[in-house]
Formats: C-alpha cells, sequence, structure tokens
C-alpha cells in the first residue's frame, strides 16, 4: 500500500453585512433557538458530530469524523478570545412530545479582526435537513457579527458541497477565494 496526500478544493465565500438582507429566523414548529453557554461545549460536539460524520467534510478535516474530535474542535473554539457568544447557536429539536429533545444544527463565530467574522461549521444533522434550519442558523450567526459592530464575514465550504454553497450565494456570500487543503493521507492500493 501506498500513501498519497490528497487535496481538496475549497471555496471562502464571504459577505458584506450592511446590505445583507437578514431574513426572520423563525425556525419551523418543533424548533427551538439553545444560544451559548459554557455548559453547551458538549451538546454542540455531538450535533457537530452527527452533522459531518459522514460527510465529505470528515474526509478533509478529519476530527468533524470522531466525537472526541468534534468535542477538542468546539472546546477549541469556544476558549478563542475572539470567539462571539452572541454569534454561536444550536438548533434543538422537541420532538413530538414522546422524545426527549435532541440538538440538530449548530455554528460557532469568532472574528480574528475588528472588520471580519469567520463562521465555523454550520451543521445540520441529515434527518433534519431541508428544513430551512441550516439558512436560518447562518442569519442567526451573521445578525450576532452585526450586532457586534463586524463589517463582513466569511466562511469557508468544500467545493463539491452545491447544497451549501448555493445556499450561502442565496444569502448574499460571494466566492472570493479558491484555496486547496490538504488532507490525511489516505492509503490507496499498490499496483
Amino acid at each position: 500500500m501506498d500513501f498519497t496526500e490528497t487535496y481538496f478544493r475549497r471555496f471562502r465565500m464571504e459577505i458584506e453585512l450592511a446590505h445583507a438582507r437578514l431574513e426572520d429566523t423563525t425556525l419551523p414548529e418543533g424548533y427551538r433557538w439553545s444560544p451559548w453557554e459554557l455548559t453547551t461545549v458538549d451538546r454542540h460536539a455531538v450535533a457537530k458530530y452527527h452533522s459531518f460524520r459522514s460527510e465529505l467534510d470528515a474526509r478533509v478535516f478529519p476530527c468533524l469524523g470522531d466525537y472526541e474530535g468534534c468535542r477538542k474542535l468546539m472546546q477549541d473554539i469556544s476558549r478563542q478570545r475572539n470567539f462571539l457568544s452572541r454569534g454561536t447557536w444550536l438548533i434543538t429539536w422537541d420532538g413530538t412530545g414522546n422524545e426527549d429533545a435532541v440538538d440538530c444544527g449548530t455554528i460557532q463565530a469568532i472574528v480574528p479582526s475588528r472588520i471580519m467574522g469567520a463562521i465555523q461549521n454550520v451543521g445540520i444533522t441529515p434527518e433534519h435537513r431541508g428544513l430551512g434550519l441550516g439558512r436560518a442558523l447562518v442569519t442567526k450567526c451573521l445578525i450576532g457579527f452585526r450586532e457586534a459592530k463586524v463589517k463582513r464575514a466569511y466562511l469557508e465550504v468544500t467545493a463539491d458541497n452545491e447544497p451549501a454553497i448555493n445556499l450561502y450565494r442565496s444569502i448574499g456570500f460571494r466566492l472570493t477565494r479558491t484555496l486547496y487543503k490538504p488532507s490525511q493521507y489516505v492509503e490507496t492500493p499498490s499496483l
């Protein structure tokens, strides 16, 4: 077996917040917002893990395919001095009354400079996709940036994730840069 390094194409997309139309962030019936608290680190990690574990992004960023990796990532993000709690949210599904509540959406925000915000890890668990939850998460995060007087925001997305790219474009994000992210070494069969 040989080991080769694979590169994944990713897009950096940005939005100017002064001109962004940040629509209503009302969630569908049965869903509710859970704001950031120190006690929600593990809840974010669980939602992140279930959102990404079977997705291409878990190959690009192996920590997303492992619960402990997601937990460490959440701890690292939330401990940054530029972490923005008002842009960090969970969406919780309260179920039908017969089920326990489940966190099914997660997003985090950091502010690397006075004028620029960075969205981290927009994740919706597979069984809750297609309901507008991703749009609501991103919009809620952008509102948090705007309240913090941030002028622009950006995120990165794997180029093969067309549904996410289309969502971000529909919100007002524009492609500003193409990046290539090396993955971990992938084992390939020898000839």
